[in-house]
Formats: structure tokens, sequence, C-alpha cells
């Protein structure tokens, strides 16, 4: 996972702060910055997550961290769940946390553990 944080940084750094689209190897193409950068964080993000409640962790997602992530989903994720890689997005309560809110949106349950299948 360290190599992987460490060469997205090592990307990053050399867009320039200013710039209005930035590549990604995602389908939409170029993105702007801020969602190119919060797509990276989603995706480590949401597989942190994965494999935290897998092994039966704690959750990594803070309330905080989750809001912003959900905003940058909303910008991401429709055209690519139909590459598969996001799930349908399940039904969630108005009142759901922002954990809930972006896992349901991201086709994921809050309440899954490892003997659910």
């Amino acid at each position: 996972m360290r190599r992987a944080l460490d060469a997205s940084a090592a990307a990053f750094t050399t867009v320039d702060a200013d710039a209005r689209q930035v590549p990604v190897p995602l389908p939409q193409g170029p993105l702007p910055l801020w969602i190119a950068a919060g797509a990276a964080a989603l995706d480590a993000a949401v597989h942190a997550w994965d494999i935290a409640v897998a092994v039966g962790a704690a959750s990594p997602l803070s309330d905080q961290a989750a809001a912003q992530l959900l905003a940058v989903a909303r910008e991401i994720v429709e055209p690519l769940r139909a590459y598969g890689a996001y799930a349908p997005e399940l039904p969630v309560a108005a009142a759901a946390d922002p954990v809930e809110a972006l896992l349901a949106y991201l086709g994921r349950r809050a309440d899954w553990t490892p003997r659910q299948r």
C-alpha cells in the first residue's frame, strides 16, 4: 500500500496546482484537479474500509472524510458503474450519517460483517 501511496503522491507533484483538468486513468478522461485527487482518496479510503471490516477492525472512515468523499463520488461514480467498478446504490435513511451515506452510494452496507454473504 505504501508503494501505491508514494506513486500517487509523486504523480500529483507533477500537476500544476492551477491546472483546470488533469489526466486520470478513468473512462471520463481528464478531470478537475480536486476531483482527480479526490478519486484517488476515495479509492484508498473505501478499500481501507473494505479491508478493515473484513478483518473485524473498526472503520477507518470519519464522518468528515466520508462527507468530502461523497462529494467526489457523486462526480465520478455513475459512469463507472457501467464498468462494474461499483455496485448499484443502496437505499439509505435521510438521517444516515456521512459514512453510511457514502457506503450506500457505493453499493456497500455500513453494517456488513464477514459473516454476512
